[in-house]
């Protein structure tokens, strides 16, 4: 999975098409991602002894194939690419081919 926690992605399909967000968690194993402000889903709390009912507003898992990564320096989104520099594997941006981290 090339996408990694706290990177900038773009959605490219679903019903938020379009919106940018910083990716909360990662998930390789289903190969699923959270999104701020992506896929919000409301859920219903009930009331306890120390807590009032309220209503959430929370992320919910999208698919790593639904978001392209987002370049800060060309400004759009790209594909990510693999390279091996001194014996350790790198991300690189197929858009300007700078190393990502």
């Amino acid at each position: 999975m090339n996408i990694k926690k706290d990177d900038t992605v773009l959605v490219i399909s679903g019903k938020d098409k379009g919106k940018r967000g910083k990716v909360l968690k990662a998930m390789p194993k289903t190969e699923q991602i959270i999104v701020e402000g992506v896929n919000v889903q409301t859920k219903h709390q009930k009331q306890t002894r120390k807590a009032a009912a309220e209503i959430k507003h929370q992320e919910g898992p999208i698919h790593v194939s639904n978001v392209m990564y987002w370049d800060k320096n060309a400004k759009a989104p790209t594909r990510i690419g693999h390279t091996v520099q001194n014996g350790q594997k790198k991300r690189v941006s197929r858009k300007t081919g700078q190393v990502l981290d």
